[in-house]
């Protein structure tokens, strides 16, 4: 890392990590009155550009609202919301009174729903129209909850406030409506993991941490005061919070929010009409565009940059990215608790490339290395091992362990606090570049070979009939494990003894010959989380759809 970056990194640290830090200040009110926040695109296709000026006057209502209801600092407030310009304007309300923001993924249902707001003690929740039948009483949620609810939208149940009626009747110069400095350790954000591998657990996100998603947004996207720029992923979930909420506002450049469902027709639209210029989304958005392009007309696109993060990227996702968008997606690796570490940066200062299969090398402010599995050193060039973050040399650290969780909290340090341990396995090269190969639990050791399910997933989506496929470890008396693969297969196609005899040469071919599945299930869809992670525990379990 030169000078010149770490001497931002320095830079971003004093403006976020200060005693008298209000996030409502960084996020809105320091930044011009005329600029353009975010443009809310509808799936018509229709466009309203969102000032900073407007954010900030609408903001302040709406915290004086939140005042009036009794939310005062370090209180939670949840928002069951789809990306539009309400919740923005809900999000710097919660966090000019101060309050601690509890996000809800608009696909959760009721239990899900209701373990997240009893876990962080939410006293107030914010709700599109469609979301607020969700939080009725039932089997999951009390009759009489000890939360508040606030409804975005035309209608609201009975007992329900309307948003509308609260900006309406509320003053931007009430005294509640000014700004609580909160100090970079002050609490910005309660988020919860997806919990692929047991019950969610709540990752406390202090203010200080604004840093580490601006030097994102600059190091790794490289987004540019003329950019179009729109990162594509929900902001119920960390990259979409971290970075197509958080990180644009505190760097204060346009952002693109599409306030509809996701369709691969209505991205490609999106992205000719307005010209995007830097786009990130998850790997499973490029797979769908890659899918569709057959059947859409051409995009002109002007992509200049393209980022996707979330799982790793297959290279065929790359190869058709670099000829049909004209730039071929990078990889980026991060957590909910710590955001993005490693990344094929874009950064002129950083832009080495990106080796096929690497997810990149450790950004600046950043120290990462791959441990030994059976000591607590660095592995060997090389070899796989466990991917770990330098505690003592990671200034953009931020993370503050697991909420009332200190075991599992414990859990993720070596014994000397030197290392915070992903859970995942991979290796790193000569040059710095990290690969991934899983998580610690989904590596399969066959035979005392330690096997990566996406170097063999990686293969089998080379088969053309093939449209995703998971691997997972099956119990073996001889070899302890062996590999099967779970197969969803393109539209008008049909699985069978051949095609399994064709995935299985495959491996053999383009990997390695032990590695092979040994039996190929053809099925219909892959469990996933509502995030687009592929839940191979369930696939082990034998819970397929």
């Amino acid at each position: 890392m030169g000078t010149d970056l770490k001497l931002r990194v320095r830079d971003l640290l004093d403006c976020y990590d200060r005693s008298d830090a209000a996030a409502a200040d960084l996020l809105c009110d320091r930044h011009a009155a005329d600029r353009v926040a975010f443009t809310i695109v509808e799936a018509d296709l229709s466009s309203a550009d969102l000032t900073y000026g407007e954010l900030r006057e609408r903001s302040a209502r709406f915290a004086a609202a939140l005042g009036e209801l009794g939310v005062r600092r370090g209180d939670r407030v949840a928002t069951l919301m789809a990306k539009s310009a309400d919740l923005v304007v809900a999000l710097l309300g919660i966090w000019r009174r101060g309050a601690v923001h509890v996000p809800l993924f608009t696909a959760f249902a009721p239990p899900a729903i209701a373990l997240r707001l009893s876990a962080a003690g939410a006293s107030i929740v914010i709700a599109d129209t469609d979301q607020a039948p969700k939080l009725a009483p039932g089997p999951d949620l009390p009759a009489d909850p000890p939360w508040r609810l606030i409804v975005s939208g035309a209608d609201a149940p009975e007992g329900a406030l309307r948003m509308a009626d609260l900006l309406d009747t509320s003053s931007a110069t009430h005294p509640d409506a000014t700004p609580v400095a909160i100090g970079g350790d002050g609490l910005l954000v309660q988020l919860f993991t997806s919990g692929t591998t047991g019950t969610p657990k709540g990752v406390p996100i202090p203010l200080r941490a604004l840093a580490s998603f601006h030097a994102y947004q600059e190091f790794a996207l490289d987004v540019r005061a003329d950019d179009v720029f729109w990162n594509a992923a929900d902001p119920g979930w960390a990259y979409g919070l971290y970075y197509a909420i958080l990180g644009p506002l505190a760097t204060g450049i346009r952002s693109v929010l599409l306030h509809a469902g996701f369709s691969a027709a209505l991205t490609w639209q999106v992205l000719e009409k307005f010209g995007v210029t830097n786009f990130a989304a998850a790997p499973t958005v490029y797979r769908a565009l890659r899918a569709a392009a057959t059947t859409l007309p051409p995009v002109h696109s002007k992509l200049r940059r393209a980022s996707s993060a979330g799982e790793p990227l297959t290279p065929e996702v790359v190869a058709w990215s670099a000829e049909y968008l004209g730039v071929a997606v990078r990889d980026h690796y991060g957590q909910t608790e710590h955001g993005m570490v490693v990344c094929n940066a874009w950064h002129e200062a950083l832009d080495t490339g990106a080796p096929t299969g690497s997810m990149g090398r450790s950004l600046p402010g950043w120290s990462c290395a791959v441990l030994a599995d059976d000591a607590d050193t660095i592995a060997s060039t090389g070899e796989l091992g466990r991917v770990a973050i330098d505690t003592q040399h990671s200034p953009l650290l931020w993370f503050l362990g697991y909420l009332d969780a200190p075991e599992r909290t414990a859990q993720r340090y070596t014994a000397d606090g030197r290392w915070y341990l992903t859970g995942d396995a991979g290796s790193q090269d000569a040059d710095g570049f990290f690969r991934f190969s899983a998580r610690d639990d989904d590596v399969i050791i066959m035979a005392g070979y330690r096997i990566g399910p996406f170097e063999v997933e990686s293969v089998l989506v080379l088969h053309e009939q093939v449209a995703e496929a998971a691997v997972v470890g099956m119990p073996d008396e001889l070899r302890g494990e062996v590999l099967e693969a779970f197969v969803v297969l393109r539209d008008g196609t049909a699985g069978g003894a051949d095609v399994e005899a064709e995935l299985q040469g495959l491996v053999k071919e383009k990997f390695a010959a032990h590695a092979y599945p040994r039996k190929v299930h053809f099925v219909p869809n892959l469990p996933k989380t509502p995030s687009g992670k592929v839940q191979r525990f369930l696939l082990r379990q034998g819970r397929v759809e």
